[in-house]
Formats: structure tokens, C-alpha cells, sequence
């Protein structure tokens, strides 16, 4: 494609692309751009909201671009802002370590690995000495730290900010003096810190990073941004059959926004699928099967699209418990057990308390009776349906 088409297809969707014109003008100098996207290995899944950016980036890799990844370790390592208003913890080294390569695992099912360059900001962030971070600290005013929107609400809350979170716009920002990247991908969550890699590269006397910034998608509730600390996601790591349900689980409004940020549909073609549903030419269900097949295909692969497809509608619409997963239980969980130990053997979930609160809601069932019950015990001698929460069954037996 050309230089015009790829900053449309950039922009479709996109939240800013920043500032105006400079990315024509990178583009015009004919060889590869450096393009940044830094990641804190602060989870270890990622979800269909990271895909967001990582489809991008996908674009710009495929147009010859030098995709550049940081692992945040250095940031991780002593705790970073949230953007809810106060303070991230610090993660361990295992626990980075683990994280990280988590990610690279599943960056891979979007991005070509091997045109992937990995990179971590311990590298050059560890070897700074006292005055060094002085020097850096000197090129910024506390004016424009406090400037971020976060920074503002907590000061206006009467909520704490640690001088370490104050310093992590900086430490992000020198990320990219580092690298001289010439474009910056990130959340529209984002948009400060990468707007302080700008700063500090006109600072070194560098031509500043343009910025492409995107929307943070909405998770199943249609209301909060996709995040674990939410409940609310579609993993990369879910089985495909789970993955097509949670879609298909979402509100008609919301399918636009999926059409959009994850399947990269204009705003034209929306329309179009807008006024074939108020003519009743066409089905908001079709529609949406079409959605989750598609996103499935992109993300998971065409043969895990036609399977995901298959058990939903098995599942849902044909009410076929056998297509359910089949799980065999071995001599490590007991003839009579505990729900909340069977919903974490099965891995429905992975923390007890998350457990309690699936089963206190009423998302637990066991042969399509509910259970309300925390302390509640099953037997599992016999085979039995367990169904969790609207997208995650199986078939349990010995």
C-alpha cells in the first residue's frame, strides 16, 4: 500500500494521530520507522482490548516498519499510576519474568515474531546514576507532570501521589530517546506519557515521535474499558468456542464498536449494516455471528472460527449439552467436594474469592440447577453438567 493508505488505515478508529501531518512527512523519507509500544508485564493475559493497538502495529509491520516492544521491567518493578487513582504494586522479578514472556507468546498470534524487536527499559533505566536522573528531572517542570489528568483528580481528591509515580511519565518518555522512535503507539489512557516522549526528545535535541493513540475498547458490560480487574474480558488465551460466546454476549450497541476497533469497518459500512437492520433485511443476530466469526478468524484462525461458531450454536441455540467440554477428573479431587475447589480444578476461575462471587451471583450451575451456596459440596462419583457464568460449560466425569 501507499503512504496515503496507510495513514488512513491508521487513522480508522483511532482516537488522535498527533501532530498534524508529521507522520506524511516521516513516511516521504522512504526507509523504515522506528515504531515503539511499551508494555508493564503487569498481568499475565492479554485480551481482545490490547488487540486494539497490536492490530496497528500488524499494519505498520506489514508495511516494512521496525516494531519495536518494550517490556516495562524497570516500571514494574516499582510500581507504576493506574490511571484509577492510586498507586499500582510492585511485581517481583519471577513475576515479571513470567508475565513478559507471556506476552510474547501471544503478541505472536497478531505480530510476526520474527520481525519483532524486544526490548527491556532496565537496559538503559538501571544503569542511571544519581545524576543522571537529576538531569532528566531538570527538563521537566512539575507544571507539566501535574498536568495529567489523574495527577489533577487525585490532587483535587486530597489523594496521595508518590514522587515515584511522578517520576514514571519521565521514565517512559526517556524510553523513547533511547530508541529515537519515530512513532508511538498506545490507549487513549495513554496519551500524556506519550506526548512526554515528544518532549523529552525535542529536549535531546531529536525529532520528536509522532503519536497514534486509540480508544480503550469496552469490555462484556458495555460500560467499563476491557480489564481482568474488571471481569470483563475476551482472552487471547480462551478456547474459541469461548471466546465466540462472550461476543455473541454482547449488547447490539456495543457490536458497532467491535465492528470498528477490532475489524477495522468504516464508518460507511456501518451505516450500511445499520439500515439493513431497520429495514429488516438483515438480522441483529446474523449480524452479530458474523462479527464474532470474523474476530475469531482474525485472532484465533479460520478452523477455530468454524468451531467456536459450531459449539455456540450447539450450546445456545440448539441446547446440546454434549458439546459442552469434556473434563475428566482425576484421584486429586475428592467423590465429595467443594464447589469453589471444582470451579478451580476446572479452571472457571482462578482465586477462590472470585469463585464465591460466581457462585454468591448465581452463575454456577450444576446440571442446569442453580447454586447460591458458597460452602456448597458436590459428588462427583456421577457425570454432571457445569455450566459458569453465560459462555463456559462442561461436561464433568471420571
Amino acid at each position: 500500500m501507499n503512504h496515503q493508505q496507510l495513514i488512513a488505515m491508521l487513522r480508522a478508529g483511532a482516537e488522535q494521530l498527533l501532530p498534524a501531518g508529521a507522520l506524511e512527512k516521516k513516511l516521504a523519507q522512504n526507509k523504515p520507522l522506528i515504531v515503539k509500544f511499551g508494555m508493564d508485564p503487569t498481568a499475565p493475559d492479554l485480551h481482545l482490548g490490547h488487540a486494539v493497538v497490536l492490530s496497528k502495529l500488524k499494519l505498520l509491520q506489514d508495511a516494512g516498519h521496525i516494531i519495536t516492544l518494550i517490556i516495562g521491567d524497570f516500571t514494574a518493578r516499582i510500581g507504576d499510576p493506574t490511571g484509577r487513582s492510586k498507586t499500582r504494586p510492585p511485581l517481583t522479578e519471577q513475576e515479571i519474568t513470567h508475565n513478559a514472556q507471556t506476552y510474547l507468546d501471544q503478541i505472536s498470534k497478531i505480530l510476526d515474531p520474527n520481525k519483532l524487536t524486544v526490548v527491556y527499559n532496565s537496559t538503559w533505566l538501571d544503569k542511571m546514576t544519581s545524576r543522571d536522573w537529576i538531569q532528566l528531572c531538570a527538563r521537566v517542570t512539575v507544571a507539566q507532570i501535574i498536568e495529567r489528568e489523574d495527577f489533577k483528580k487525585r490532587l483535587s481528591d486530597g489523594v496521595a501521589i508518590h514522587l515515584h509515580e511522578i517520576l514514571y511519565p519521565l521514565m517512559q518518555g526517556y524510553d523513547s530517546v533511547e530508541l529515537k522512535a519515530d512513532i508511538e503507539l498506545g490507549g487513549s489512557d495513554q496519551t500524556f506519557n506519550l506526548l512526554m516522549g515528544r518532549t523529552l526528545q525535542e529536549q535531546y535535541a531529536m525529532e520528536p515521535q509522532c503519536i497514534l493513540t486509540m480508544p480503550l475498547l469496552e469490555g462484556l458490560d458495555g460500560s467499563a474499558k476491557m480489564s481482568k480487574s474488571y471481569g470483563n474480558t475476551i482472552g487471547l488465551t480462551e478456547t474459541p468456542d469461548q471466546a465466540f460466546g462472550k461476543l455473541m454476549s454482547i449488547s447490539d450497541t456495543l457490536m458497532w464498536r467491535y465492528f470498528r476497533l477490532l475489524l477495522n469497518k468504516t464508518d460507511a459500512e456501518i451505516t450500511t449494516y445499520q439500515n439493513a437492520i431497520t429495514e429488516e433485511r438483515l438480522h441483529p443476530m446474523a449480524l452479530k455471528k458474523e462479527m464474532a466469526f470474523n474476530i475469531v478468524e482474525r485472532f484465533w484462525g479460520k478452523t477455530a472460527a468454524v468451531e467456536g461458531q459450531s459449539a455456540f450454536e450447539a450450546l445456545f441455540q440448539k441446547k446440546d449439552m454434549s458439546a459442552a467440554k469434556e473434563l475428566l477428573l482425576d484421584e486429586t479431587v475428592p467423590m465429595q467436594t467443594s464447589l469453589i475447589e471444582l470451579l478451580r480444578h476446572v479452571q472457571a476461575c482462578s482465586t477462590n474469592s472470585e469463585a464465591r462471587r460466581l457462585i454468591s451471583a448465581g452463575a454456577v450451575s450444576i446440571d442446569q440447577n442453580k447454586i447460591t451456596d458458597i460452602s456448597a459440596t458436590i459428588d462427583t462419583k456421577k457425570p454432571c453438567t457445569l455450566r459458569v457464568g453465560k459462555h463456559k460449560f462442561y461436561q464433568l466425569r471420571r
